[in-house]
């Protein structure tokens, strides 16, 4: 059963259903299932006239190698995009949780969570990446790397306010992470990185001695060359992404979530994952919201959850 992979249904006011119905219908129809709500999914799936066939399961041990299983989680609901909110955060993060569960203790390869809505963490954690590294007990060691097969990105801080930064940014920091990302890019790609290291303002703050590049980048940098990462920088953030042909490396690093996401997705679009390095088991995601603007349009894309499922696929087998 280690093979097996979960997909967490995530938000149930979202696109996740169409896309993991569009998905099905592109890959290989093995040793997936679906954590989340079986009325829910089926009611959705009917909105939107798509029609693959679906099992009720209530056991890794049931599912149905023909159907896609869908390993039901209770929930509560007046109509299919319209769940009763507390009962909706109540029932996604059962789903993290039966997934963390089954991943944590080897049941399963690992899982796929589609989007949520981060309000159910009330505040007390950023996103999911986070809430996942406090049940592993990997807090701060926790890294958001998007990825695709030309390049990955990762931002230092996650989702906070721009104002909020500076105030994140210390050398702790940086080297807690940065050795994360090392380690664990080596044991899931088989190759050390090459890491390319953004400084926070314009032009490095033009090499001022009392700039956040000098004080905290520069000094982190230093260290952690001697112990053994391959990491380049600070380079500014306006040019790094300019000639898409001549990056030399493998993984560029930014201060803040936009600074690295937004060229990233500009270059390279729905070609792409989000992976959590730092935990104790495979988890991704496909690089996307819950796209509540398009729901029940069938117009949502599913190559990001695809390129997903085939990621977790590959790994280590």
């Amino acid at each position: 059963m280690k093979n097996l992979i979960a997909i967490v249904a995530g938000e149930p006011k979202s696109i996740n259903s169409e896309i993991i119905a569009k998905s099905w219908n592109k890959i290989q129809k093995k040793n997936i299932f679906i954590i989340g709500n079986y009325l829910i999914l089926k009611k959705q799936l009917n909105i939107i006239n798509q029609k693959i066939k679906i099992s009720k399961i209530n056991s890794i041990y049931e599912i149905n190698k023909k159907n896609l299983s869908v390993l039901d989680v209770p929930l509560k609901f007046k109509s299919a995009f319209l769940p009763n909110k507390v009962d909706s955060k109540k029932y996604v993060l059962k789903c993290l949780d039966l997934a963390h569960y089954l991943s944590y203790s080897n049941k399963i390869k690992g899982f796929i969570n589609l989007s949520v809505n981060k309000t159910i963490f009330n505040n007390k954690y950023l996103g999911v990446t986070e809430y996942l590294a406090s049940k592993n007990n990997t807090k701060g060691r926790e890294v958001m790397m998007i990825y695709n097969k030309k390049l990955s990105v990762v931002p230092l801080t996650t989702h906070i306010e721009i104002k909020d930064v500076v105030k994140k940014i210390k050398t702790s920091l940086i080297k807690k992470k940065m050795i994360s990302l090392n380690k664990h890019y080596i044991q899931l790609f088989k190759k050390k990185p090459i890491i390319a290291i953004l400084g926070l303002n314009p032009h490095n703050s033009e090499n001022r001695k009392n700039s956040v590049e000098n004080k905290i980048i520069k000094p982190s940098i230093l260290d952690l060359r001697k112990s053994g990462v391959n990491i380049l920088g600070p380079f500014p953030a306006d040019t790094i992404f300019s000639n898409q042909k001549k990056l030399k490396y493998d993984v560029v690093v930014g201060m803040y979530h936009d600074q690295v996401l937004a060229p990233f997705k500009a270059l390279y679009g729905y070609d792409a994952i989000n992976i959590t390095l730092g935990l104790n088991y495979l988890r991704a995601s496909p690089d996307h919201g819950t796209a509540q603007d398009i729901i029940g349009q069938n117009k949502a894309e599913p190559q990001s959850l695809i390129s997903a499922i085939n990621f977790l696929r590959k790994i280590n087998d």
